[in-house]
């Protein structure tokens, strides 16, 4: 075997997941995150995986890798020492933000810190014009004063943000040429190449965030570059980003900030591969790892697309309370509430879980690694939801009379109940808190979760999908084949590519379609150029976006645009492109009103068509099942005998009736009363609602 199989590696707050792709089949394995060296456990999977497999690194075509590390490096604020270099009077743009209170009423609200002190933002004599004028040449000497000081302040990262520097580049770019006398050129990042598009704020933060995981990311991708050498791999190693889209590890390095959130994007990828396959309009992907749950809706088989994200929010689902970051990026909401997260009594005397979690170190109780606080891995232990000789494949062997006893001192005794009951409470409080999240993310963007299909992956997603769907109204899940390393899979469907943005306000009343397209031209250069690099013979497709308002508004709506190149006639398309969006997001238009473009995007990206949808299966016989266990059923609250399937035993188109339990090596999957499942003709499980 020569160069025929991919590898796809996910790192998460609990588990590292790595999939194998071979020409004849796939293979999987879970190991355990290593947080002091991610790499450790990355290479540690791959050599596993290799031998079961029977073939060499050097057998691999592709590494495809997504990891957490620069998000829970902002988050846990373990970044590198960072200084701003910024614009004469705007060091504290940073920290003046919106200039609103994201808690109106709260007495005790607190913002989150700048990742950059007030003493570590530097000011540069200089101005640009909203237009890219020079108004001020930028003073030279300053820019060595800053540069000696940062190095004596043993400054590990900067950040260059200048005013208006989105339409004039130059002293950001000559800025960075006298800096880097005094720092290496690589750990410097300029706002202009990051971020080039208004609002100062976000462009700022952007551009510090970036920064401020640079060394961090290099040091990383360094490391398991070597160590896949070690191996014997010769292959390129590519990255997924927060748009679903996979660059190449320069470009990760020069711009770590995209791979914020490159694990659930591929989550999401396979949710749109899925929805395709099983022709599902309308669908909640779910994904429940042991540290978060992530929540994506999908339309017409497409993942809502953004431009903005918070980071480290100071208050759960409390937008403005984060710190702001302008990527592409997968919409979507993610919440402290995964398998390890941690549940206790709070002063009220309820039951609280997250955000806070165990990890992997020490992990749930139940995980026998020094934990001893109950998370939800321990209170579906206790519910026998998951049989713990077969967690994990067998790689972690739980211990059900640690999750009892951690489940009784903070949780049942407390509050003068059984360790059941406290359990289920646990389970209750958290598949609420996800169900709350979908419903206000669905709410926020126009959309309603009733009647979707839920896409459910993740170690811990089939666990609680059911329960689940029944709180927001839905009738279906589907747990798609190798649901517990369910986003690894979708990193080897996602698509090589690269969006770039700028931002030129031009008037549909002053429509200046050669300064638009010459935009673009540079535009579409500047993304190939990326592109190639990871496919440099594939049929690429291009996807045109303009960022549109009335003019006096404060804020855009996303409008796709057409194919260029555009001439006089092209205003009317414009025009008739802004008012359907416009009136589909508010239920009118206003006549006569000037219209604007602020900000352009364009998206370049291998074709990958999406598969067709597969037909539905033959009628089989259920197999009788491997046995029966005593479980919690979530709906009743009562034990009740569950049926226990190995999933490999169900025929497509078998059904079987719960309370049921199917196992599988990753994962389980918990059928309650009141619901069939069984396998479709792709071997997904699909649980359907019976009874009401």
């Amino acid at each position: 075997m020569t160069k025929t199989a991919r590898l796809a590696v996910d790192i998460g707050g609990t588990f590292t997941d790595l999939v194998l792709a071979l020409p004849d089949r796939s293979l999987s394995t879970k190991v355990l995150t290593t947080h002091d060296a991610p790499e450790r456990a990355v290479l540690e999977g791959t050599a596993a995986i290799l031998a079961q497999a029977g073939i060499t690194a050097a057998d691999l075509a592709l590494v495809i890798h997504g990891t957490t590390l620069a998000t829970n490096a902002l988050i846990e604020r373990k970044g590198a020492k960072t200084a701003l270099v910024t614009t004469e009077g705007f060091r504290d743009s940073l920290e003046i933000a919106y200039e609103h209170r994201f808690e109106q009423y709260d007495l005790y609200m607190e913002r989150p810190e700048p990742l950059v002190p007030r003493p570590l933002r530097f000011e540069v004599p200089e101005r640009v014009a909203a237009d890219g004028e020079v108004l001020l040449p930028m003073e030279e000497a300053a820019l060595d004063r800053i540069g000696a000081a940062a190095k004596a302040e043993g400054i590990e990262a900067l950040a260059v943000c200048f005013l208006h520097a989105y339409q004039n580049d130059a002293h950001e770019k000559r800025a960075r040429e006298i800096l880097a006398r005094y720092l290496p050129e690589e750990v410097i990042a300029i706002s202009s190449e990051v971020c080039p598009e208004i609002r100062e704020y976000e462009r700022t933060s952007t551009t510090v965030a970036n920064a401020y995981v640079l060394p961090l990311m290099e040091s990383y991708l360094r490391r398991l570059e070597d160590g896949l050498k070690s191996l014997g791999s010769t292959c390129p190693l590519l990255l997924i980003m927060s748009s679903g889209g996979i660059t190449t590890v320069e470009t990760a390095r020069r711009f770590p900030i995209r791979l914020v959130e490159s694990g659930p994007a591929g989550g999401a990828i396979l949710a749109q591969i899925l929805a395709a396959e099983n022709g599902i309009d309308r669908a909640l992907a779910f994904d429940m790892g042991g540290t978060t749950a992530k929540i994506t809706l999908i339309d017409d088989m497409k993942p809502q697309q953004a431009r903005h994200f918070e980071i480290a929010r100071a208050a759960r689902f409390v937008k403005g309370s984060g710190i702001p970051v302008r990527i592409p990026v997968i919409d979507m909401v993610e919440i402290g509430a995964g398998g390890g997260s941690i549940a206790r009594v709070d002063g009220l005397g309820r039951i609280t879980v997250g955000p806070d979690s165990a990890g992997s170190m020490p992990g749930p109780a139940c995980y026998g690694r020094g934990g001893t606080n109950p998370t939800v891995t321990d209170a579906d232990l206790v519910l026998s939801w998951i049989d713990p000789a077969l967690f994990a494949g067998g790689y972690i062997t739980l211990d059900p009379k640690a999750s009892v006893t951690a489940c009784t001192s903070s949780v049942a005794t407390p509050l003068s109940m059984t360790p059941e009951t406290a359990a289920l409470g646990i389970t209750e409080i958290v598949t609420e808190t996800m169900a709350s999240a979908a419903r206000v993310h669905a709410v926020e963007n126009g959309k309603e979760t009733a009647g979707r299909t839920m896409i459910a992956f993740g170690g811990a997603a089939p666990l609680h999908a059911a329960r689940m769907a029944a709180k927001l109204g839905m009738d279906r899940v589907l747990v798609p084949v190798g649901a517990g390393v369910g986003s690894a899979h979708g990193f080897l469907g996602a698509p090589i590519g690269y969006e770039v943005v700028r931002t030129r306000l031009v008037s549909l009343n002053a429509f200046d379609a050669p300064l638009i397209n010459g935009l673009y031209e540079s535009m579409r250069a500047e993304a190939e150029a990326v592109v190639r690099l990871g496919a440099p013979g594939a049929k690429l497709q291009e996807i045109r976006t303009g960022f549109m308002r009335y003019r006096g508004q404060g804020h855009e709506v996303a409008v796709t645009l057409p194919d260029g190149p555009y001439d006089v006639t092209s205003l009317d398309v414009f025009k008739a492109a802004f008012e359907a969006t416009y009136n589909a997001l508010y239920g009118r238009i206003i006549p006569k009103l000037e219209i604007e473009v602020l900000t352009w995007t364009l998206s370049l990206a291998e074709a990958k068509p999406l598969p067709a949808r597969i037909a539905d299966p033959t009628p089989a016989k259920a197999p009788a099942p491997a046995g029966t266990r005593r479980i919690i059923d979530p709906g009743t609250g009562g034990p009740v005998d569950a049926a226990i399937y190995d999933r490999s035993s169900l025929a497509p188109g078998a059904r079987i009736a719960g309370p049921a339990v199917i196992v599988e090596a990753e994962t389980s999957t918990l059928v309650p009363d009141g619901f069939t499942a069984g396998p479709n003709a792709a071997g997904h499980l699909l649980i359907e609602r019976t009874a009401r």
